[in-house]
């Protein structure tokens, strides 16, 4: 039986590797999202694609790029720590 403490160890630790893997594709999507709207309020181009595709089309090439990191991060993390906890020992 998990400990509260442990269980709340784990849960942070799982709440980290969300932020850290999530944290490239949400800065690349802020980034862009901000290019494209000052590029949309300097020449008053008011196209809804124009918002989407370079948006989506670089959040592609960074999960593409970063998907590695994020595989090797999860899969760390699930052998460390949540099977020994499946496993009953730590």
């Amino acid at each position: 039986m998990l400990s509260e403490g442990l269980f709340y160890d784990t849960l942070r630790q799982a709440l980290w590797i969300a932020v850290i893997t999530s944290v490239p594709i949400l800065a690349v999507a802020l980034v862009t999202g901000l290019v494209v709207g000052l590029f949309q309020a300097l020449t008053s181009i008011q196209e809804m694609t124009l918002t989407f595709v370079p948006k989506l089309a670089a959040i592609v090439v960074v999960f593409w790029i970063s998907m590695g990191f994020m595989t090797q991060t999860l899969v760390t993390f699930f052998t460390a720590t949540i099977l020994p906890l499946i496993a009953g020992g730590l």
